[in-house]
Protein backbone atom coordinates (compact mmCIF):
# COMPACT_ATOMS: atom_id res chain seq x y z
CA UNK A 1 0.00 0.00 0.00
CA UNK A 2 2.13 2.59 -1.02
CA UNK A 3 1.76 5.01 -4.33
CA UNK A 4 -0.29 4.53 -6.79
CA UNK A 5 2.24 5.61 -9.36
CA UNK A 6 4.46 3.78 -12.35
CA UNK A 7 1.87 1.34 -12.84
CA UNK A 8 2.31 1.36 -16.85
CA UNK A 9 -1.64 1.36 -18.64
CA UNK A 10 -2.03 -1.31 -21.48
CA UNK A 11 -4.68 -0.86 -24.16
CA UNK A 12 -5.20 -4.16 -26.42
CA UNK A 13 -7.32 -3.04 -29.20
CA UNK A 14 -9.54 -5.49 -30.64
CA UNK A 15 -8.51 -8.73 -29.77
CA UNK A 16 -4.60 -8.17 -29.58
CA UNK A 17 -2.85 -10.56 -27.14
CA UNK A 18 0.06 -8.06 -26.80
CA UNK A 19 -0.68 -4.05 -25.72
CA UNK A 20 -0.59 -1.78 -28.86
CA UNK A 21 -0.60 1.38 -26.46
CA UNK A 22 1.48 1.07 -23.64
CA UNK A 23 1.67 4.40 -21.61
CA UNK A 24 4.56 5.35 -18.80
CA UNK A 25 2.88 5.34 -15.20
CA UNK A 26 -0.71 5.90 -13.87
CA UNK A 27 0.60 9.16 -12.56
CA UNK A 28 1.41 10.03 -16.44
CA UNK A 29 -2.00 8.85 -17.77
CA UNK A 30 -4.21 10.73 -14.97
CA UNK A 31 -1.02 14.05 -15.75
CA UNK A 32 -0.61 13.57 -11.58
CA UNK A 33 3.35 13.58 -12.39
CA UNK A 34 4.15 15.44 -9.24
CA UNK A 35 1.48 13.80 -7.42
CA UNK A 36 -0.40 17.33 -6.06
CA UNK A 37 -1.47 17.39 -2.48
CA UNK A 38 -4.22 19.52 -2.82
CA UNK A 39 -6.81 19.24 -5.56
CA UNK A 40 -7.67 19.87 -9.16
CA UNK A 41 -9.54 19.57 -11.60
CA UNK A 42 -10.09 20.12 -15.60
CA UNK A 43 -12.44 19.48 -18.13
CA UNK A 44 -10.60 16.08 -19.19
CA UNK A 45 -8.82 15.42 -16.10
CA UNK A 46 -8.40 15.88 -12.67
CA UNK A 47 -7.37 14.67 -9.05
CA UNK A 48 -11.01 16.08 -6.86
CA UNK A 49 -9.81 13.92 -3.60
CA UNK A 50 -6.63 13.56 -2.02
CA UNK A 51 -5.14 13.54 1.26
CA UNK A 52 -3.85 16.96 2.09
CA UNK A 53 -1.91 16.10 4.99
CA UNK A 54 -0.02 12.84 2.99
CA UNK A 55 -0.61 13.71 -0.89
CA UNK A 56 -0.87 10.33 -2.91
CA UNK A 57 -0.80 8.19 0.20
CA UNK A 58 -3.69 6.64 0.96
CA UNK A 59 -7.55 7.06 -0.60
CA UNK A 60 -6.74 9.34 -4.39
CA UNK A 61 -9.64 9.96 -6.84
CA UNK A 62 -8.64 11.04 -10.45
CA UNK A 63 -10.10 11.04 -14.06
CA UNK A 64 -9.80 11.56 -17.35
CA UNK A 65 -11.85 11.53 -20.35
CA UNK A 66 -10.08 11.11 -23.62
CA UNK A 67 -12.20 13.50 -25.36
CA UNK A 68 -9.50 14.79 -27.52
CA UNK A 69 -7.50 11.45 -27.72
CA UNK A 70 -9.63 8.96 -28.16
CA UNK A 71 -8.32 5.32 -28.65
CA UNK A 72 -10.73 4.02 -31.52
CA UNK A 73 -11.38 0.16 -31.67
CA UNK A 74 -13.38 -2.22 -34.14
CA UNK A 75 -14.42 -5.23 -32.14
CA UNK A 76 -13.52 -4.81 -28.48
CA UNK A 77 -10.72 -2.86 -25.78
CA UNK A 78 -9.41 -4.11 -22.99
CA UNK A 79 -7.70 -1.55 -20.27
CA UNK A 80 -5.22 -2.12 -17.77
CA UNK A 81 -3.55 -0.56 -15.44
CA UNK A 82 -0.71 -2.01 -13.85
CA UNK A 83 -0.33 -1.90 -9.74
CA UNK A 84 3.09 -0.21 -9.38
CA UNK A 85 5.99 -1.01 -11.69
CA UNK A 86 5.20 -4.77 -13.15
CA UNK A 87 2.79 -5.25 -10.58
CA UNK A 88 4.87 -5.11 -7.93
CA UNK A 89 2.36 -3.08 -5.32
CA UNK A 90 -0.47 -4.19 -3.17
CA UNK A 91 -3.31 -1.49 -4.38
CA UNK A 92 -7.26 -1.42 -4.18
CA UNK A 93 -8.20 -0.10 -7.41
CA UNK A 94 -11.37 0.74 -8.73
CA UNK A 95 -13.02 2.16 -12.41
CA UNK A 96 -15.37 2.91 -13.87
CA UNK A 97 -15.81 3.43 -17.91
CA UNK A 98 -18.17 5.52 -20.37
CA UNK A 99 -18.33 4.69 -23.80
CA UNK A 100 -20.36 5.36 -27.07
CA UNK A 101 -21.77 2.38 -28.76
CA UNK A 102 -24.42 2.27 -31.43
CA UNK A 103 -27.10 -0.36 -30.33
CA UNK A 104 -28.06 -1.45 -26.97
CA UNK A 105 -26.32 -4.56 -25.33
CA UNK A 106 -26.72 -6.75 -22.20
CA UNK A 107 -23.48 -5.82 -19.10
CA UNK A 108 -23.02 -7.46 -16.38
CA UNK A 109 -24.76 -6.95 -13.45
CA UNK A 110 -23.67 -4.22 -10.90
CA UNK A 111 -22.90 -4.88 -7.12
CA UNK A 112 -24.76 -4.90 -4.92
CA UNK A 113 -25.28 -2.13 -1.94
CA UNK A 114 -22.82 -4.04 -0.29
CA UNK A 115 -20.50 -4.77 -2.66
CA UNK A 116 -20.05 -1.37 -3.83
CA UNK A 117 -19.20 0.05 -0.43
CA UNK A 118 -15.98 2.00 0.36
CA UNK A 119 -12.91 0.50 1.53
CA UNK A 120 -12.00 1.58 5.39
CA UNK A 121 -9.73 5.25 4.97
CA UNK A 122 -5.91 3.79 4.98
CA UNK A 123 -3.43 6.54 6.36
CA UNK A 124 0.09 6.76 6.19
CA UNK A 125 0.69 5.06 9.68
CA UNK A 126 -1.11 2.00 8.58
CA UNK A 127 1.27 2.03 5.37
CA UNK A 128 4.22 1.80 7.10
CA UNK A 129 2.99 -0.24 9.73
CA UNK A 130 2.10 -2.83 6.84
CA UNK A 131 6.01 -2.27 5.18
CA UNK A 132 7.23 -2.62 8.29
CA UNK A 133 5.67 -6.13 8.80
CA UNK A 134 6.14 -6.86 5.45
CA UNK A 135 9.54 -6.21 5.53
CA UNK A 136 10.16 -8.66 8.76
CA UNK A 137 8.61 -11.44 6.98
CA UNK A 138 10.96 -10.95 4.15
CA UNK A 139 14.20 -11.19 6.20
CA UNK A 140 14.05 -7.16 7.09
CA UNK A 141 17.33 -6.91 4.76
CA UNK A 142 18.43 -3.05 4.29
CA UNK A 143 17.77 -3.04 0.51
CA UNK A 144 14.03 -3.91 0.67
CA UNK A 145 11.86 -0.67 -0.12
CA UNK A 146 8.76 -1.96 0.16
CA UNK A 147 7.26 -2.16 -3.27
CA UNK A 148 9.40 -4.89 -4.82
Amino acid sequence: PMWYGEGDDMWFIDGEKQASLIGTGTEDLFNTAWCPKEPYQHIYFGYPRVNNDVGFLGRTHVYRFFIQDPVFFETGLKATIEHGHNNCLTLDLATVAYWYQDKATAVPAIPDKEGRKLKPMVNNVMMHKWRHEWRKNKGNKADLWGNE
